[in-house]
């Protein structure tokens, strides 16, 4: 695994896709200002966890996760960062693996998830 490519994936979990499936309250997290404050009843969380993945980056990683992933990557980076509740046994039987290939897909997707992201700096 990549350290820090597995660190924003564990905050992007914890800031887009909270335990307990309830949509995070944060601004710009897919809903509107207005519904986000709604939902708070008027206090504006910029952050659940005081994460140091700004919003804007989550949403990235939300994005090259759902887009740019193929699809037995992204099955595994779900199963890894935002199930929970199961154990590594459930969540490699879930990807239809054993433990070496779900961890072979893990870095595999880390990888691409890397490239993405050096990609996208240098074009901004």
């Amino acid at each position: 695994m990549i350290r820090y490519i597995d660190e924003a994936l564990k905050l992007w979990a914890a800031e887009l896709h909270p335990p307990g499936g309830c949509e995070a309250l944060s601004a710009g997290s897919g809903g509107s200002v207005l519904a986000t404050l709604m939902q708070s009843k008027g206090v504006l969380i910029r952050s659940t966890r005081g994460s140091r993945v700004l919003l804007d980056e989550a949403a990235e990683i939300e994005l090259l996760v759902n887009k740019h992933l193929p699809d037995k990557e992204r099955q595994v980076v779900i199963e890894h960062y935002t199930n929970y509740d199961s154990t590594d046994r459930q969540r490699w039987a879930a990807c239809g693996c054993g433990r070496t290939q779900f961890y072979e897909r893990l870095h595999r997707a880390h990888e691409a998830l890397e490239q993405q992201l050096v990609n996208r700096k240098r074009a901004a």
